[in-house]
């Protein structure tokens, strides 16, 4: 028997194994997923849960089941490349593979910054998101939250925060001079001229200098707040940056075109954890994750692979709290409630796929 060993049941771990099942496995092929959560989360609603407006079970789904695919929920200690072994965490003997699909995500960045990864919460597991919905929903009226970093994810933990505790006091920290720079400047006013009028301060020009337990000091000021959550940037997983395997300058894992280690082409990568030209997202992983399993059948089966086709994202949504949002479809800038119907829609589908 051939074992393929599956790291993260993410958005790209799942999508390899729900169309290599639909491709039909073949019959010397047993699969194993390595996950610490006994479902599979839909990381792109975490910012909810960081808000306390959806529950637990709104943003998780349960895995595909097969007979010929098991599941161990563990936490991974080392991935042995040297040894094709997965050593884990409460697991006497290392589980080998022949095949690898490495799909551990992200985490946060905290650039060096004394104190950020100690004092901040975070929305980059489902593990700290729901901490961090503790940590805000338990803070007294008229409480401080301050968010660091104005990318897609501060900014829906922002409006989604204001949404469910009208009361606080939200401030966003901006290390540029307009939020949602990666977005057009429609955008980017529109999201402005949403925080104004729900009175969340935004702070341009920001370079946070250290974190302490209540409080982060920028550019020489202390902002005194309860709670602080990070979202100022990822990297890939601890356990692949510690790889001997190349790495880009953002310390992703450098693939071919059949996304294969060029070194140790049984090793694939998906994800986060992959050099790209493109920008982390979900639907990034999921696209990869067809393309892999498309590789990973003809490989499997004996067939040479056909070099997978240039990736085509559809775009970008994001949201104001639950009934205003913003994004960039086929090429088009659009706010309001559309865009929010549509990410609504889009995580309607994805729950029912």
């Amino acid at each position: 028997m051939k074992n393929l060993v599956i790291l993260g049941g993410g958005y790209g771990g799942v999508n390899i194994l729900q169309n290599l099942i639909e491709h039909n496995l073949p019959e010397d092929l047993y699969i194993t997923m390595i996950d610490r959560n006994p479902y599979h989360s839909i990381k792109t609603e975490f910012y909810t849960i960081a808000a306390g407006t959806s529950a637990d079970k709104d943003v998780r789904m349960d895995f595909p089941e097969h007979d010929k695919v098991s599941y161990v929920f563990n936490e991974i200690t080392k991935i042995d490349t040297d040894k094709q072994q997965i050593v884990l965490q409460e697991r006497g003997e290392p589980l080998p593979y022949d095949y690898l699909i490495i799909g551990l995500g992200c985490e946060d960045n905290y650039h060096g910054i004394e104190g950020a990864g100690e004092f901040t919460e975070s929305v980059q597991t489902f593990n700290r998101a729901r901490h961090a919905g503790m940590a805000i929903g338990n803070l007294s009226a008229y409480g401080k939250a301050t968010i660091v970093g104005a990318g897609l994810s501060g900014i829906e933990v922002a409006a989604e925060i204001r949404e469910s505790r009208p009361d606080l006091n939200i401030r966003l920290l901006d290390r540029g001079n307009t939020v949602l720079k990666a977005f057009d400047r429609k955008i980017q006013n529109y999201v402005a001229d949403w925080f104004m009028k729900n009175d969340i301060e935004v702070v341009h020009g920001a370079k946070v200098e250290y974190v302490e337990k209540d409080g982060v000091c920028d550019n020489g000021i202390c902002y005194v707040n309860d709670v602080t959550i990070w979202t100022a940037g990822v990297r890939p997983n601890y356990l692949v940056r510690e790889l001997p395997l190349e790495q880009d300058e953002q310390e992703k894992i450098i693939v071919n075109d059949f996304y294969q280690v060029p070194e140790q082409p049984n090793i694939y990568v998906v994800g986060d954890c992959a050099s790209s030209e493109h920008s982390p997202s979900a639907q990034l992983a999921r696209q990869q994750g067809e393309q892999i399993a498309d590789v990973l059948d003809a490989v499997l089966k004996g067939k040479k692979p056909k070099k997978p086709g240039n990736l085509k994202l559809k775009g970008t949504l994001g949201s104001l709290g639950s009934s205003e949002g913003f994004g960039e479809m086929m090429s088009q800038s659009m706010v309001g409630y559309i865009p929010r119907l549509a990410k609504s829609g889009v995580l309607w589908l994805n729950k029912r796929h």
